[in-house]
């Protein structure tokens, strides 16, 4: 075990192709079934290390306020049910939380805008001379919303990149693709179940492994 739970990337290989592949499970509590998980298994690690977007200068506007706060408030929801160390250098970090919106995508039915995006690489990463396979996500959460909805967005987003790579169909819970007309700033009972799932299936997300073997995979 690291005596450093967040060390410095030292080397790092990004894997090519699909991050996401089956579903994690047939049947599984919550809305389990309804994940995506590798070829590695579930993009689930012991620990993660969380990057926030800092303020942009030392004197910090109330709008940058406004969303430090919010995604703070988001974090500090997941913070009690697996663990997270906050970090101040992204070069520790497997989560990255960035203030700014994301790019429209174009889908099946024209372009499409959204407040916030989870975005997944599937990476081999060196840190104190040791390699280990880990998932990094970016996760862009628009400034440009009201606190509550920056938080909601950012608790849904931060919910995917601690492994939900997936969507609930019941509005009450923060993975859900549409929340009802309050938005949900708590995990739900379906999420910590859910999350609690995840986090005992198999997986080699973590796990230290030999460079010469990575042309075994």
């Amino acid at each position: 075990m690291l005596d450093d739970p967040c060390p410095p990337v030292q080397q790092v290989r990004k894997l090519e192709g699909q991050p996401l592949t089956a579903a994690a499970a047939q049947q599984a509590p919550g809305y389990g079934a309804r994940l995506a998980t590798t070829d590695f298994g579930v993009p689930s690690l012991s620990r993660w290390c969380v990057w926030i977007e800092p303020a942009a200068g030392e004197e910090v506007d109330r709008w940058e306020r406004r969303w430090l706060n919010a995604v703070d408030a988001a974090l500090n929801q997941w913070i009690p049910l697996l663990p997270i160390t906050l970090v101040d250098d992204p070069k520790r970090a497997h989560i990255r939380v960035e203030r700014r919106r994301p790019p429209r995508r174009q889908l099946a039915g024209g372009w499409r805008a959204s407040n916030g995006r989870a975005v997944l690489q599937l990476l081999e990463v060196r840190r104190e001379d040791i390699w280990r396979m880990e998932p990094g996500v970016t996760v862009l959460v628009s400034p440009e919303l009201r606190a509550q909805a920056i938080q909601a967005t950012a608790l849904h987003e931060l919910g995917h990149a601690f492994g939900l790579w997936g969507h609930s169909d019941d509005s009450n819970d923060a993975l859900a693709p549409v929340q009802g007309a309050s938005p949900v700033l708590v995990p739900s009972v379906s999420d910590r179940r859910t999350l609690n799932w995840l986090r005992d299936q198999p997986t080699r997300f973590g796990e230290p492994f030999n460079p010469a073997d990575a042309t075994d995979r």
